[in-house]
């Protein structure tokens, strides 16, 4: 990847409605070469979706929770069965598996405390677990989906200049 791609990145992050036109443009490109950019990073992997960002609070979902899980087991059955069902609940919005003292953490929305009570409830009845803790967020005060790209190409940059050094 070089620096045309990162801008691409950056551009289509923040808004992939944008012409392609409009796209191009701000990267230097005729629209062809950029629309070839895009798709192979597409092919690549790095673009792996386009979506629609919702806004959770204007459809209802007034409460996020971060619930952290410490599993008293840890056996490939276990662990099949558990990520299967709660991969499968759909209040689930985020699922991670950690290393440390906690081994798993969702990301849970709901319209409100009772609704989240009921998730806890079928949660819990999945498999036995040591310990659940949630975390009820009281307040939004960053949230992005847009990845530091600057940071990746400035790495990105410094290799390529290093690389191109002469070895001695």
């Amino acid at each position: 990847m070089d620096e045309i791609d990162y801008k691409i990145l950056s551009i289509i992050q923040e808004d992939i409605t944008l012409p392609l036109a409009e796209i191009s443009h701000r990267v230097g490109l005729s629209q062809t070469p950029c629309w070839k950019r895009i798709q192979r990073l597409e092919a690549r992997g790095v673009i792996s979706k386009r979506v629609a960002i919702l806004s959770p609070e204007s459809l209802g979902f007034g409460l996020t929770v971060y619930v952290s899980i410490t599993s008293g087991e840890h056996s490939d059955k276990w662990l099949d069965k558990f990520t299967q069902k709660v991969t499968e609940m759909p209040e689930v919005i985020e699922f991670f598996r950690l290393a440390g003292d906690v081994d798993y953490m969702l990301r849970v929305v709901v319209s409100d405390i009772a609704q989240f009570d009921e998730f806890y409830k079928r949660l819990i009845a999945i498999a036995p677990l040591k310990k659940v803790t949630s975390h009820f967020a009281m307040e939004k005060i960053k949230s992005t989906t847009a990845l530091p790209l600057n940071i990746a190409a400035m790495r990105a940059k410094k290799t390529t200049k290093l690389s191109s050094l002469p070895a001695g």
